[in-house]
């Protein structure tokens, strides 16, 4: 089964959580695309998602999840503690996903921006579709 992470390649937040993501997937079950890269646009397309999405996205199973659910559904495939975070599921969407926003939308003024997407180092770049 294949997951895949849409993740915005210019935010340094978003960037720092698939660097994260990778040092806690030993089991390599995660692939990464960025929003701004080919592969993220077209699966953006595919799935029918807004092009201006202000979200890290999880393909998994051949369905999209965005927001906290995405972001959740990764902590629970993550080795360590990070698992436990799972339960935050019982939290309705809606509170959730307020709390996601808040952040998302503040997230360049708060953790700054890069101006080109992160490049992989060579024995990372199997895990970037782009």
């Amino acid at each position: 089964m294949e997951r895949i992470v849409l993740f915005d390649g210019v935010c340094n937040l978003c960037n720092h959580s698939v660097q994260f993501i990778i040092k806690r997937d030993p089991s390599v079950i995660f692939k990464f695309a960025s929003l701004q890269g080919e592969r993220g646009k077209r699966i953006v397309s595919d799935y029918g998602l807004p092009a201006d999405l202000e979200s890290l996205i999880l393909i998994e199973n051949e369905k999209a999840y965005r927001k906290s659910t995405a972001a959740l559904r990764i902590c629970g495939k993550l080795h360590g503690p990070w698992k436990l975070f799972v339960i935050l599921m019982i939290i309705p969407p809606i509170i959730r996903d307020y709390i996601y926003e808040i952040i998302a939308k503040n997230r360049y003024k708060w953790f700054g921006l890069k101006n080109s997407c992160m490049l992989p180092s060579p024995s990372l770049k199997n895990r970037f579709l782009d």
